[in-house]
């Protein structure tokens, strides 16, 4: 997964609002980048909380800040283990972009990615307490169409899945780890 996405307040906040039973609201931003804010729901007692946190973490033996991490593994790697655990969250957005080169012309191009039915996605993340807080996304192998634009894609977890993703032990999450269906992805250039 590249490192920028999309979030649109209009498209976003009563949809995620009316879905999880909380007042959502972000901030437009249609080319989120590292280090900026991003609006994350996580699990909060028996409800669920907004928090505003840093996207990318940057551990001491690290020369650059990381901001995605392999959903196959990160239970089992000392940098995520602990959040995995215990901090997973979601980023509701709009969609994600991804860059490719034309072989014919040698220049990079510009793709978004979205839901087909123009519904909020919701990218995996964990969370890590600090000041600020921050949080890093989680990627998985793509899908059919998504492997032909990058060899990562987000691990999206579908709405009847939230409650599962935020409160599930991690040992019931494997279910989860897997790319969506074709169907739900529209790609178009950007």
């Amino acid at each position: 997964m590249c490192g920028r996405f999309s979030v649109i307040n209009e498209h976003l906040s009563d949809r995620v609002s009316e879905l999880l039973g909380i007042s959502y609201s972000t901030t437009t931003n249609t080319d989120l980048c590292p280090s900026q804010f991003v609006s994350a729901i996580a699990a909060d007692g028996n409800s669920y909380q907004q928090g505003e946190l840093s996207w990318g973490i940057k551990p001491e033996w690290a020369k650059r800040l990381l901001i995605n991490a392999q959903a196959e593994t990160a239970a089992q790697k000392a940098t995520f283990k602990q959040a995995y655990a215990t901090n997973r969250c979601l980023v509701p957005m709009t969609g994600w972009y991804e860059w490719r080169t034309n072989t014919a012309s040698n220049k990079k191009e510009k793709f978004f990615f979205s839901h087909a039915g123009e519904q909020p996605l919701f990218m995996a993340a964990l969370w890590f307490a600090g000041q600020p807080n921050q949080l890093v996304t989680l990627t998985i192998k793509p899908n059919e169409l998504c492997a032909l634009y990058h060899k990562r894609m987000p691990l999206l977890i579908l709405p009847e899945h939230i409650d599962y993703w935020l409160r599930g032990s991690p040992a019931q999450l494997e279910p989860l780890i897997g790319a969506v269906d074709d169907q739900l992805i529209r790609v178009e250039a950007a």
